[in-house]
Formats: C-alpha cells, structure tokens, sequence
C-alpha cells in the first residue's frame, strides 16, 4: 500500500476538508521521501507486539512512546486544539506518528512553498523531517488514535512560522540541498 498526497487547493473551506484541486494533482511515495517524509504500512492488529515496529523504533531510536485519541468527545477545547494543530509550524525533532483508527490530515510544504495534503489512516506510520513545515487536522470523520513516538522524553514544542532562522530549520534546508539519505528505507 502506498500513503495518499496530492498539492492542496486552499479555498478557505472547512480545514476538515480533502481540498483536492480539479482534476486531482497527486504526489508520489517517493516525492514524500525526497522532501525527508518516511512512511510505513503496519498491521494495526498486532501493533502491541509487532516485530516491523520493533524494528522501526530500535533502528531509529524511537524509545518513547504514548496514545492519543482525538474527538469532540475526548478531548476538552476540541475546535481550538484543532485550531492550534493547524498553525503552520516545525519541531526541533522528528514528528512520529502512527495511525491505529480513523483518519486526518497532515499538511507539509514541499521545496516551492506548496501544502501538500497527506492522509494518514488506520495502519500509517509516517515520520516527518525535523524542520519542516506542517500542521495537522482530523478529516470530516473527527475521530483518530495515534501512537505518537519520540527519541528519549517527549519535546512536543511548536515553532510557528516564520522560522527560517531556526537551526534545526537550516539544517532541513541544508539537507534537501544535498539529498541526504535515510537510515531506515521506508515503504
């Protein structure tokens, strides 16, 4: 399976939203991982005791690890903490995230400046680059799990944009730049 992405038509509409353009312009496995973006396919039936996400988190150091649920339901100040994970931002280390129900969005700039839209579902484990521009939001469903993974104590910090002085920020760019390679090919 591959993860879905296409370059967003940004309308103003409800964030929840697909925002495809007319006709659809999509954005292939390999365009992600150019922009430093890393994505697996897992079984989210044995995710307690899965041997490829053993593997994962050993070679990339992923020692922590916690749930999230969000949902109108479960989370208080659901509409502005959505708000908040739809700002424009980086993090000074990796974003990890692993799909285990419902669905959402995450949004990232590619090399020109453009939001491309990434859905992420049930069994979709996706790492994004520290440094690069993101944001989140859940899709019309509201409702996702996420098992979010860390290296060492979680640092959940956002830098909104701009941040183009940001080190971690320079060194993206830097690598986009070079084509740095992965330490784990992802699928």
């Amino acid at each position: 399976m591959a993860i879905e992405a296409w370059f967003m038509q940004e309308n103003g509409e409800d964030q929840r939203l697909p925002h495809q353009k007319n006709p659809p312009e999509y954005v292939l496995t390999e365009e992600l991982e150019k922009l430093g973006v890393l994505y697996w396919h897992l079984d989210t039936e044995k995710y307690e005791n899965d041997p490829e996400l053993q593997k994962i988190r050993e070679s990339r150091g992923y020692s922590y690890m916690d749930m999230l649920d969000l949902c109108p339901e479960k989370v208080e100040n659901y509409e502005q903490k959505l708000k908040n994970f739809y700002t424009e931002h980086i993090h000074a280390d990796e974003e990890i995230r692993y799909c285990l129900e419902g669905s959402g969005y995450f949004d990232i700039r590619d090399k020109e400046d453009r939001w491309i839209r990434i859905l992420i579902k049930a069994g979709d484990l996706i790492v994004l680059p520290a440094g690069i521009y993101h944001r989140f939001t859940l899709d019309t469903s509201n409702y996702i799990k996420l098992m979010r993974l860390f290296v060492g104590e979680p640092v959940w910090t956002p830098f909104n944009r701009p941040q183009e002085h940001h080190p971690v920020r320079k060194e993206y760019i830097k690598n986009l730049a070079e084509n740095v390679g992965v330490q784990l090919e992802a699928h």
